[in-house]
């Protein structure tokens, strides 16, 4: 499973973080960086903030 993240459409609103901070963070600069490798253990997590993403800007791959 890969994490891809159109950073075009990303607004960094932080919902991703809000529902998996063991996975993503938005740092000082308001920027996105997935901070962990998207194991089976984290997958129900990492999908529930793909869904929550109001504009659409993750997606998984794999």
């Amino acid at each position: 499973m890969e994490i891809v993240v159109d950073f075009d459409l990303c607004e960094a609103n932080g919902m991703c973080e809000a529902v998996a901070p063991q996975v993503f963070e938005i740092d000082d600069d308001d920027n996105l960086n997935i901070i962990a490798d998207p194991t089976p253990e984290l997958r129900d997590s990492i999908e529930q903030a793909v869904h929550s993403c109001p504009k659409a800007a993750l997606s998984l791959e794999g």
